[in-house]
């Protein structure tokens, strides 16, 4: 189950992700070039607030069937000495917690927007602040905390 779940959680990231970065495009572009909040960009911004629920929800089910994070909170003092086990039993848990509460508050707050270019604003924003702590402490082949593969088979 373990290999199946982190496969599935890997592959989701890289959906996840694209819609990520298609989604701020459109908000820098609405909020610098002023356009108005359209359909489509409703679409995406809800696709991927479902998406990052849905790879916490993944990522919460790992996180129990984890034999790094079983390590990790065996003895938490001694788990704080090991890189990896910290990593993934402290670390990438709560910067990525932290990721999907500011993408579910920039979707949030732009619902109470007067403007357009206000909506657009305060999504860029606050999924820009969501990508940055995505981008720290995802594990991959480039990652500064946690080295791991880019993809992973089923």
């Amino acid at each position: 189950m373990y290999p199946h779940l982190l496969a599935t959680h890997n592959a989701l990231r890289w959906v996840f992700l694209a819609f990520l970065l298609v989604s701020l495009v459109q908000s820098y572009s609405g909020w610098f070039g002023n356009k108005s909040y359209t359909k489509q960009a409703n679409t995406i911004k809800t696709i991927t607030v479902s998406l990052v629920h849905l790879q916490l929800i993944v990522g919460l089910i790992l996180y129990f069937v984890s034999p790094l994070v079983a390590g990790f909170l065996e003895n938490v003092g001694e788990g704080m000495k090991e890189k990896d086990l910290r990593f993934f039993g402290m670390e990438h848990f709560i910067m990525m917690v932290f990721a999907v509460i500011a993408i579910t508050i920039g979707s949030a707050k732009s619902k109470r927007q007067a403007s357009d270019t206000a909506k657009y604003k305060t999504i860029a924003i606050w999924f820009t602040v969501a990508l940055v702590l995505i981008l720290l402490a995802a594990p991959s082949e480039f990652s500064p905390m946690n080295y791991r593969p880019n993809f992973r088979s089923f």
